[in-house]
């Protein structure tokens, strides 16, 4: 310090490196060591008392006290244990609790005080009575801020800050505060103000701590220390009483955030896309009230904003629609909290909706709360009355614009679904707004995508008829889809062959759905025979239109998971198709395809024949086209639909797949393109060769381990390699966990063969890229395997040594020149 007294001019380039170090040890961007980092971390605890004392002597000189108080942040956030008492009358901590009382707001000072809240907070054996000293010296003087929330000579940041503190203090000690003491509930008022105010991003800072406290009032476990069931029960009780004021306050404050503004017409996309974002959180704290004060009970107080909204609502007015739909919009969000057999106020909302006006976005917010409540209308014993009324409102939103016909057909497949029993008898009714729907009449406003809602909807009431009515039913419903495609396919090859893609998906993907939602297996099954020429001339000259086919294939499958085994005569059609195309025209979808059969059919002993000429006519096909990395990287959609379909052989057809001569070529595909820079690609690589090596684990697997010995114990050595070479680099960081069960899957098949084949990976790569400690570590975590060790406590050293190789560029240039992972065969030079 006489150094510094003497040379003053050097003070600031201190504190800065003061404030700096302890930052360093969260500073990733450094390629050290986990070892060295944790070291690191060591030696800066060690000297935390001493750089305290270094920046409280500091304090001598008052012009640099915001970097003094900085520095002092950044070493507290290291959460190094020193005694809450020592720190309660630390000078450090009394300078930033005093300049919290000045006139102008220290940052530096909050971020202090935040800190502190948090260093409090953190978990220790000795429990939070150690901390008690410091709280009860931050928590009173943070309280004394109060006050300033409303203060308006405070700047809008000054405001932030202190509730970022009310923040911090209830996100820290939600535990204490649910005790429900006197002192906390000073605490939940304080957060409540928060809450109130009128800048969303002041008040959105205290949702956190609304649903942490909900998790804590609503979890059984919280209590188990009350001793038996009935105590238990008692306690949650009497704490959930003591907190429902504070949440129909918190319930009747934030409906007001999610109002429309005046000028929202006016606003960027970006505001536009902000202002749902808001209305989203909003929403997860109204269900956080519903879960403490109960769905009947929140229902209550929204329904009362609700008619004071309407009663002051002037039908001339272009914004008096603006309070009641955002009242209606919170009713929306908490549907799910609300009992369906509710009889109080659910019949008056719904006697409401025909009355009130339909402008566009109160109309949509109207629809989807209808669909939101479906299951009510079901359910409740006055639901069924409601029903023709709110029909006819949606029909009404079909009509007014696209985002009211989007709402509306959503709504309509929830009251399809869920009263489907219900509207057995008013199908020619539905069927009317089916058709004009999908039909394209000129006063709806349905796109194509949410006439797919209404597909879904009819086929969820066609569902619930019996199997005689059922037929004919689906027949009118694929009519309006079905008629188009024989009217291209009617006007010859030609037409056919320069339709836009579109003009034939719009169709196609309609049936998709039929086939997914009508749960009619025999009359889907005798539909899509039926259909089967209309599909075969769509496949035979659009099969080069992947876009076509992807749909025509959804529809497909669609229809084989509805049907299963009644599909027997036309899948086999269906299968012989695509075979013969993919040798032509490679679509990934054939692949996809191929593999919900394989999930139907690769068990049945009378499909086998021909299931493996399918598999390995696609699989030779996929092996030839994907010999290099390159080919891999520009068709990645067929890399991981052929390495699903393999999986699913190796799952559903074992008897199949491995004594097939198709086998040994696919994994060494696999290993060609195990690199491949694409997250769904390579996982279905990695896990294929997973699913090989944890064979043993299937009941009928013991029977395949010599054949997949016979093709896995050559390539073992180059499997690892190109494995490890994954893990260190060759692959995203984001992919290491599923490599890393690969790795450990191997172990536990092969044993002390893969530690002997990772022995000489890891010899491969040079000792200033990884140590002897880091190998034996990694190769320690694999001998564990074999013992059948927990699986967590083998990643760490696994990760480590992923880490270390990627520290930085050139070491993981480094370390992958030596393990070359896109030579499948390397010789060793010694």
């Amino acid at each position: 310090m006489d150094e510094i007294n003497s040379h003053p001019e050097y003070l600031p380039s201190f504190l800065e490196l003061l404030r700096v170090l302890p930052e360093e040890a969260f500073n990733y961007k450094i390629s050290a060591r986990p070892d060295r980092r944790r070291q690191f971390e060591k030696e800066l605890a060690s000297a935390m008392e001493v750089a305290l004392s270094i920046l409280t002597a500091c304090l001598n000189f008052n012009e640099f006290k915001e970097q003094i108080l900085e520095a002092f942040a950044s070493w507290l956030r290291l959460r190094h244990r020193i005694p809450a008492s020592m720190l309660a009358s630390n000078p450090l901590v009394l300078t930033a609790l005093s300049s919290l009382t000045s006139d102008v707001l220290s940052e530096a000072s909050v971020n202090v005080i935040s800190e502190l809240i948090h260093y409090t907070a953190a978990r220790y054996s000795d429990g939070v009575s150690s901390q008690l000293p410091l709280i009860q010296v931050i928590v009173p003087q943070v309280m004394n801020l109060k006050p300033q929330l409303r203060d308006p000579s405070k700047d809008e940041e000054d405001v932030k800050a202190i509730a970022r503190l009310f923040a911090d203090m209830g996100d820290s000690y939600v535990e204490l505060i649910a005790t429900g003491s006197d002192e906390s509930m000073l605490i939940v008022h304080a957060l409540l103000e928060v809450a109130s105010h009128p800048e969303f991003d002041i008040a959105s800072m205290t949702f956190n701590f609304w649903h942490n406290l909900q998790m804590i009032l609503t979890d059984r476990d919280f209590f188990i220390s009350s001793g038996n069931e009935a105590s238990i029960e008692a306690e949650r009780s009497r704490r959930l009483q003591i907190f429902h004021p504070s949440y129909e306050s918190l319930v009747a404050l934030v409906i007001f955030k999610v109002q429309y503004p005046a000028d929202y017409a006016e606003l960027s996309r970006e505001d536009q896309k902000d202002f749902k974002q808001t209305r989203y959180a909003v929403a997860d704290v109204l269900i956080d009230g519903a879960l403490v004060l109960g769905g009947e009970a929140t229902l209550k107080i929204l329904y009362m904003k609700l008619v004071e909204a309407l009663s002051c609502c002037g039908k001339d007015s272009s914004t008096d629609w603006r309070p009641a739909e955002a009242a209606l919009y919170c009713i929306r969000a908490i549907s799910d909290f609300v009992s369906v057999v509710e009889s109080e106020i659910m019949p008056q909302i719904m006697s409401l909706f025909p009355k009130l006006p339909h402008q566009p976005q109160l109309l949509q917010t109207v629809c989807l709360t209808i669909g939101a409540y479906s299951k009510w209308l079901d359910a409740s014993s006055s639901g069924l009355s409601f029903l023709p009324s709110v029909i006819d409102i949606l029909v009404s939103g079909m009509s007014i614009s696209e985002d009211t016909a989007a709402a509306a057909s959503l709504a309509f497949r929830h009251i399809c679904d869920d009263c489907c029993k219900k509207l057995c008898g008013s199908l020619d009714g539905l069927f009317q707004i089916y058709q004009r729907a999908v039909i394209g009449e000129s006063t709806f406003k349905v796109s194509a995508e949410d006439s797919l809602h209404l597909v879904e909807a009819l086929s969820k009431v066609i569902t619930e008829l019996p199997s005689e009515h059922a037929k004919k039913a689906l027949e009118a419903l694929c009519l309006p889809a079905v008629a188009p495609l024989q009217e291209i396919i009617s006007q010859g090859p030609l037409v056919l062959g320069q339709k836009t893609a579109r003009e034939l998906t719009v169709h196609v993907d309609r049936l998709a759905n039929i086939f997914r939602h009508v749960n009619h297996p025999e009359a889907v099954a005798d539909t899509i025979h039926r259909l089967w020429p209309l599909f075969k001339a769509i496949f035979d000259l659009r099969a080069w239109d992947m876009r076509t086919m992807e749909s025509l294939c959804r529809a497909c499958k669609n229809a084989v998971r509805t049907s299963k085994r009644f599909m027997g005569v036309t899948v086999g059609a269906i299968l012989e198709e695509i075979q013969g195309l993919y040798k032509q025209h490679h679509q990934p979808c054939f692949l996809y395809l191929s593999s919900e059969v394989i999930k139907i059919f690769g068990s049945d002993p009378t499909c086998a024949n021909y299931l493996k000429i399918l598999i390995e006519s696609l699989f030779s096909q996929t092996t030839c086209l994907l010999t290099r990395i390159q080919e891999f990287t520009s068709r990645p959609d067929i890399a991981d639909d052929c390495f699903l379909l393999a999986s699913r052989c190796i799952r559903y057809c074992p008897q199949l797949f491995f004594p097939s001569p198709i086998f040994p070529p696919l994994v060494d595909c696999s290993m060609v393109g195990m690199t491949i820079q694409h997250r769904e690609a390579s996982n279905s690589i990695l896990n294929f060769l997973s699913d090989i090596f944890d064979i043993s684990k299937s009941s009928q697997g013991e029977i395949y381990l010599p054949i997949r010995d016979n093709v896995i114990v050559p390539r073992g050595p180059s499997i690892t390699r190109i494995l490890v070479a994954c893990l260190t680099g060759a692959l995203p960081n984001s992919q290491v966990e599923t490599v890393t069960y690969a790795l450990l899957a191997l172990s536990r098949a092969y044993g002390v063969k893969t530690l002997e084949w990772a022995k000489e990976t890891v010899s491969l790569i040079p000792s200033t890229a990884v140590t002897e400690l880091e190998r034996s570590k990694f190769l320690q975590a694999l001998s564990n395997a074999q013992l059948g060790k927990d699986v967590n406590d083998l990643k760490l050293p696994i990760e480590e040594l992923s880490e270390v190789c990627r520290r930085n560029r050139t070491v993981q240039e480094i370390v992958q020149g030596a393990l070359r992972p896109l030579e499948l065969h390397i010789v060793t030079v010694s």
